[in-house]
């Protein structure tokens, strides 16, 4: 399964969003979009979800701390205990045996990441 992990500030635009998951590789063959819980109900996300047909994956964000990603962020290493909230929650939603496709890429505004992981999910 083929899953888009998406990091991104609360007040991030649909557009935003978009132009992060094309420089990622774009929509193509996903099951799912992703990100962490507290985020899984923003309207921009839930618009992108709705636009591509894909269920939301919310992935807690105790989780995260877990997962080594290729990306580093010192202040997302502070806050979560990973190094990139999208490649974090792409390898997390993606299942069992999950490997990045498509490390970070950011939105031009900086506001939006975006990952894509593939691995044995549901």
């Amino acid at each position: 399964m083929k899953v888009a992990g998406l990091g991104f500030r609360r007040d991030t635009t649909l557009a935003s969003l978009r132009e992060a998951l094309r420089a990622a590789g774009g929509p193509e063959g996903l099951a799912a979009v992703a990100t962490v819980s507290d985020k899984a109900d923003a309207l921009a996300l839930k618009s992108l979800a709705h636009e591509l047909g894909l269920p939301i994956r919310s992935v807690p964000a105790d989780m995260l701390a877990e997962i080594v990603t290729t990306t580093q962020s010192d202040l997302i290493k502070e806050k979560f205990g990973t190094g990139s909230v999208a490649e974090a929650v792409a390898i997390a939603a993606a299942g069992r045996g999950a490997h990045l496709i498509s490390t970070r890429a950011l939105s031009q505004d900086r506001m939006a990441t975006a990952a894509i992981a593939e691995g044995d999910g549901e």
